[in-house]
């Protein structure tokens, strides 16, 4: 596996210091390219679930301009986003009081070039709501798509709405964040191609691709 950093027992704040050194670093090469179409906007895609939100509330204290931010979620659960189970609500309830500008996903819809995803992993080897029985393909036609896992997950059983391996893989960079040995023993075993689950193909692609992988544990 090519370009894949891990950075070993990273706290909310590290990681917060990492992703502000990123996003100031892409925001920089946007000030350089004064012609184009985003107006400087440096756009990353971002999981849900509960490993984000305290990453999330660190970073927003750390001097980024983001008014220039344009955050996607990898995916959602269809439910309204006043919903507890709404990604999108929550996120948009964190970022945009700070300025920057949250897309809520719809199936088909245009999706620019990333300069950051960062990727939360399931037990069970799943990244955004691509879960393996949906079996994800890196030459999938749609940008996002509408689907149902199965089986659907007790904590949160709703259809969902998520980016495909091509949208996730149209990044500047990739970022997971995976805790626990059981995760960490799974995305290795990816990492070196022991099995075809989704993160498995993500990673295979991402390395033919050349994007840069960071791994917080």
């Amino acid at each position: 596996m090519h370009k894949v950093s891990i950075i070993e027992g990273a706290d909310s704040a590290a990681i917060a210091d990492w992703l502000a050194r990123s996003l100031n670093a892409a925001l920089a090469r946007q000030a350089l390219t004064p012609k184009d179409p985003r107006h400087h906007a440096v756009v990353i895609s971002v999981p849900g679930g509960s490993t984000p939100f305290p990453i999330f509330s660190e970073l927003l204290t750390r001097d980024v301009d983001f008014a220039r931010l344009i955050v996607w979620p990898n995916d959602d659960r269809i439910v309204p986003e006043d919903h507890e189970a709404s990604n999108t609500g929550k996120i948009r309830a964190l970022f945009e009081p700070s300025g920057a500008h949250v897309v809520d996903l719809a199936e088909d819809m245009g999706v620019p070039h990333f300069d950051l995803v960062w990727l939360g992993m399931g037990e069970d080897g799943h990244i955004a709501s691509l879960f393996p029985n949906t079996d994800p393909q890196v030459d999938d036609p749609q940008t996002v798509k509408v689907l149902t896992p199965d089986p659907l997950p007790p904590h949160a059983p709703f259809d969902r709405v998520t980016m495909t391996l091509p949208t996730l893989l149209d990044t500047g960079e990739l970022m997971f964040v995976i805790r626990g040995d059981e995760k960490r023993a799974l995305f290795e075993a990816a990492m070196r191609g022991e099995h075809d689950l989704p993160v498995a193909r993500l990673l295979k692609a991402a390395a033919a691709r050349d994007i840069p992988v960071t791994v917080f544990t």
